[in-house]
């Protein structure tokens, strides 16, 4: 999973180690629903590289293009998720079992990307690579 931020260059490294995240999807979806907050799973839109990898795979038949807009959203959504979810892991890391850790270490690469986001009034969203 990594961040797309809004436009051609937003001026800032938008980079997210983002592997450790999604093998953990479920956990920290679950989590967050616990804390109250929207999972990181629901910021995730289909943008045109995502579009692309599925026609190519047979998936879409139709034009990728005209199935759905990306869904953009502000910086402070997202780091609402982040800032609750750091929070509950630094107090206990290992209750996402062994890569807790790698999983904190992530969250803190997108807290750090979504500060700028907010900061330029910038929009992201999560995207998915298959690769």
């Amino acid at each position: 999973m990594y961040i797309v931020v809004e436009g051609e260059d937003p001026g800032f490294d938008i980079f997210v180690n983002g592997r450790a995240l999604a093998r953990n999807e479920d956990a920290v979806e679950k989590l967050a629903l616990q804390l109250g907050v929207k999972p990181l799973i629901e910021f995730i839109s289909a943008d045109e590289n995502l579009l692309a990898v599925l026609a190519e795979g047979g998936v879409l038949d139709a034009n990728p293009r005209a199935l759905m807009p990306p869904q953009w959203y502000s910086g402070e959504e997202g780091l609402d998720t982040i800032a609750a979810l750091l929070e509950a892991l630094e107090q206990e890391p290992q209750q996402l079992g062994s890569e807790g850790g790698q999983v904190l270490d992530e969250l803190r690469e997108y807290a750090v990307v979504l500060h700028k986001t907010a900061a330029r009034g910038a929009r992201w969203h999560l995207a998915v690579s298959f690769r």
